[in-house]
């Protein structure tokens, strides 16, 4: 059995501003559209935490304070290599709301966010990131349906 694999790490933050919103970005990505919460890839040598701070500065102009690691959701590309999104929640920040190439960056009422046009498999993220029984879904290959942890 092989020990070492293929793996991308991306990050995804759930940032709130203590009033009922939540900060979303709707993706101009054609093969992934919608709105999603903010984050990327974590680049080589960089860590976690520090990874979802800048991609949620660069996508947002907010930069969060203090993230806290709340999940994972992985699964298996058709390339064969283990795709792991790092879940954060945060709800320190500062700076001024902006949008960027990747989308636009906006705040939405948390009693609103499934009204709007998600991402595909968004709702499963969400479960994720909101009941602190689950820390984890996963895309088994060939699955269906996904697993939860």
């Amino acid at each position: 059995m092989a020990r070492k694999e293929t793996a991308v790490f991306t990050n995804m933050c759930m940032v709130t501003d203590g009033k009922g919103n939540v900060l979303v970005q709707d993706r101009f990505d054609p093969g992934w559209p919608g709105v999603v919460f903010p984050g990327g890839h974590v680049e080589d040598g960089e860590s976690f935490t520090g990874s979802v701070i800048r991609e949620v500065w660069e996508e947002t102009g907010i930069r969060v304070e203090n993230p806290k690691l709340c999940g994972i959701k992985q699964f298996t590309t058709r390339e064969g290599y283990r795709y792991v999104v790092v879940f954060f929640k945060a709800d320190k920040f500062s700076g001024e709301l902006r949008s960027s190439d990747e989308g636009k960056a906006m705040w939405v009422p948390r009693s609103e966010l499934l009204s709007c046009k998600l991402v595909r498999g968004f709702e499963e993220m969400l479960r994720v990131f909101e009941d602190d029984e689950l820390s984890e879904v996963y895309w088994a290959p060939g699955a269906e349906d996904c697993e939860w942890f």
